[in-house]
Parts: structure tokens; sequence; C-alpha cells
């Protein structure tokens, strides 16, 4: 059974700007811009004012199946997603695990990659580039932690799954369990 109209708003907070064009939203706020773009969605993206004057984005679907209607919800949160990225920005922390050799990292090209050395002993270096707009340090007050910064969430998470996947490339599955770099 199809619904007629699906719809859900949620609230802009202040601070935050955001243009919706041919399915495309733009977020931009004091961390930056993000844009996405929702034309593979059946939905309809409104930027709306309530009583109060309360800016609010509003989105439908006509005639939805189940799964449109689930995708209202997630395209909602994609959207927050974009405003918590814009306003606070996303960090995610990563820990080098090692058993005998000490796994040593250094971050070069201002903080855009990172060359991991000594692992399991091996002489290979394996150098790993951040995607754009996400950067790495290491932390000052944790031993053998990584801290990547960005305001993307897509970009920040798959740039820990790259660095985190290097060095699957040359090892079995039994010693990749304790020796890894975790998220």
């Amino acid at each position: 059974m199809k619904t007629i109209l699906s719809s859900e708003t949620m609230d802009i907070p202040e601070g935050v700007k955001i243009k919706v064009k041919a399915k495309i939203i733009e977020v931009e706020g004091p961390r930056g811009k993000l844009s996405r773009n929702f034309k593979h969605l059946n939905l309809d993206f409104q930027l709306i004012k309530d009583e109060s004057g309360n800016r609010k984005l509003k989105i439908d679907a006509w005639f939805g199946s189940r799964k449109t209607t689930a995708a209202i919800r997630t395209a909602l949160s994609h959207v927050e997603n974009l405003i918590t990225g814009v306003t606070k920005g996303y960090r995610y922390k990563m820990r080098f695990v090692y058993a005998h050799f000490p796994i040593n990292a250094s971050i070069t090209n201002s903080n855009k990659s990172i060359e991991i050395r000594n692992f399991l002993g091996e002489k290979k270096v394996r150098k790993v580039d951040m995607l754009d707009g996400v950067s790495v340090v290491r932390s000052e007050k944790v031993k053998d932690e990584l801290v990547l910064d960005g305001n993307d969430i897509e970009l920040v998470s798959r740039s820990a799954a790259l660095i985190n996947q290097v060095p699957l490339s040359s090892l079995s599955l039994s010693l990749s369990l304790s020796l890894s770099l975790c998220i």
C-alpha cells in the first residue's frame, strides 16, 4: 500500500545557511561549506518558515512505498550530519596496537598523509594519503594515538578505514588480529 504524502521537518540552527537547488543541498556554517546530492531519491526538499519565524527544512515523499518513506529519514540524517560537520566537525581517534615490533608512524605533507614503518619488522614503508578536507595529527597526551579531524563525516571515516586497511595487504588473518591500527 502506498502512502499519499509522507513528510518530515527539521529545524535549521542559527548561524547555518542552507540552499536547496535541484535536490542538491548546500550547507554553510562557521567551519566551512558542504554539499550533498540527493538526485537518486524521489523526494521533495523545501525551505519553509513556521509561525514563530524559525527556518525549517521539509522533506516530502508523494505516493511512496515503504522504501521511499524510509528514505525520508535517511535524507534527514544526512542533512543533520552536514549541519554537525559545518558547526562542530568530526574527530576520529585511532590507536596503534602491536605485540613485539613497535609501529612507527610519521605524518608528512602538512598533516595530509601518514607513513607507517616497522610493521612486523618489515622495511616496507606504507603511505596513506588523507582524503580532501581531512587532517591527521598525533595525540600529545596518549601514546601511539592518531587523531583525524574534518568536516565531512564520510571523508573522515573513509580516511580512518584507509589507515586501518593498509597493514592487511601482506598479512594473514591470524596475525592481523593481534597487530593492527584500531579505531
